[in-house]
């Protein structure tokens, strides 16, 4: 356990540091995205990449000089994060050029980058072996398959925005937060690119929210939606159970707790030997806890939003960058998305995302469900004549102009495209019309990782 803050933690302490870390308000002006891909041999693309290939494939990335952080997932997923941008000019080609590079690296490695949400190929196997993803793996485990599939396949496209105003308004915290929630289906629906074709998902265009909707009881769920966003997020993050309790041997185990919940920690004396915490609680326990909490949106001072999955192409990531960041951050189309939203809310329902009968649709269905559809063509427009406003450049204009024809406007997502049983290899570019299904209409509440 990092020595860093040894202070033992009261509950009321940890209550304050989480409302203090999770919202910081103030006028929106930055961005960021973190793009995971999957990494290809060009000419076996149907088999998995060696562990020895994928070391070396990783190391050349973080040996150039780049401007975003290179890290590496346990199934061998290559992300790069950008740098907190001004502008989306600045995020965009910070990334582009960071990427031209370290597709040149792989390239030569016989290597390629691919994105898709969730990896074809199987079996599917955990390149990282250490006492943290040792310990993520045992508790994940324990609910099923899910986990598994999470670290060693899945791949998203995670957009960055500031938390926005303290007050109300149309770029207030508050109404941004539930903005993401709302939208975060449109999102999913519309970049959905991870098919399945068998297994607990078959038939679905985002696979991948369903492994993170099935991860456990309730890390991977949103607060609930009409909550004050700091007291809900607060009481989601107490209430979750601890993942691990860390500690300073070097190599040793890490301890993996049954039925713990941080609150039951911080109320303890230290000694819950029976869920395999034998000391209090410090701040950097609490640090580390909000780093193992896997909702759609999490709020880290910004709203990091995590529902999307990765694109396909060259260029495909640069379009949820650019549409996120104007929905959200250019007032006219701000206004635009909010309006949707507030007509989405009824289809939500009273179960928190990913497990509502919104974005449980989105997963399934994606844009043959017509209120998604409806909705994502109205936000698209939106986005697309906010991006002139917002400086963006001739090239991403295009690009997401090209999205939108292709995919939104038809009712379509990437995840169409792909026409191809899981274990083959896919070809983005094959066409497959959508398949409509019914619309599940909202139920009663009762039902209900990655760094």
């Amino acid at each position: 356990m990092p020595q860093d803050s040894l202070t033992r933690l009261t509950e009321a302490t940890a209550e304050g540091l989480i409302h203090g870390i999770c919202f910081k308000t103030g006028p929106p002006r930055l961005l960021g995205a973190e793009l995971e891909w999957l990494v290809f041999d060009v000419e076996q693309p149907g088999l998995p990449v060696s562990h020895d290939r994928l070391a070396a494939a990783h190391a050349a990335a973080r040996a150039l000089p780049l401007g975003s952080g290179v890290t590496v997932e346990p199934g061998g997923q290559l992300e790069l994060s950008s740098a907190p941008a001004s502008s989306l000019t600045g995020c965009i080609d910070g990334l582009q050029a960071d990427l031209t590079a370290v597709r040149s690296a792989l390239r030569s490695q016989g290597l390629e980058l691919r994105g898709l949400g969730q990896d074809p190929r199987r079996p599917l196997r955990r390149m990282l072996a250490s006492p943290r993803y040792d310990a993520m793996e045992t508790y994940f485990d324990r609910t099923g398959p899910a986990g598994r599939a999470m670290m060693r396949a899945s791949a998203s496209v995670q957009v960055c925005v500031d938390a926005g105003h303290e007050e109300p308004g149309p770029l207030g915290h508050g109404r941004r937060w539930r903005l993401a929630h709302l939208l975060g289906a449109v999102l999913v629906a519309a970049f959905a690119n991870s098919p399945a074709h068998e297994g607990p998902y078959a038939g679905w265009r985002c696979a991948r929210q369903g492994v993170w909707s099935d991860l456990d009881t309730r890390r991977s769920l949103a607060p609930p939606l009409e909550a004050e966003p700091r007291g809900a997020w607060t009481r989601q993050a107490l209430d979750t159970e601890v993942m691990c309790v860390r500690t300073d041997e070097e190599g040793a185990p890490w301890a993996v707790p049954r039925g713990l919940t941080f609150r039951d920690w911080l109320r303890s004396d230290g000694d819950h030997r029976g869920h395999g915490a034998h000391r209090p609680p410090t701040a950097a326990d609490l640090d580390y806890h909000l780093t193992t909490l896997f909702p759609p949106v999490r709020p880290r001072g910004h709203l990091e939003l995590r529902m999307i999955d990765a694109q396909p192409g060259e260029d495909g990531w640069l379009v949820p960058v650019a549409v996120v960041h104007a929905l959200f951050d250019d007032p006219e189309a701000a206004e635009t998305a909010y309006r949707v939203a507030k007509g989405l809310a009824d289809s939500y329902g009273a179960q928190p995302a990913p497990r509502n009968p919104l974005w449980r649709s989105a997963a399934r269905n994606a844009l043959s469900d017509p209120e998604l559809r409806s909705a994502a063509r109205a936000c698209f427009r939106a986005a697309v004549s906010a991006l002139p406003r917002l400086g963006a450049d001739g090239h991403v204009i295009d690009t997401v102009g090209e999205f939108t024809e292709r995919y939104v406007s038809r009712g379509r997502c990437p995840a169409d495209d792909r026409t191809e049983p899981a274990q083959q290899q896919p070809q983005p570019h094959a066409q497959a019309p959508a398949r409509p299904h019914p619309r599940t209409r909202p139920q009663p509440a009762g039902e209900e990782a990655r760094s």
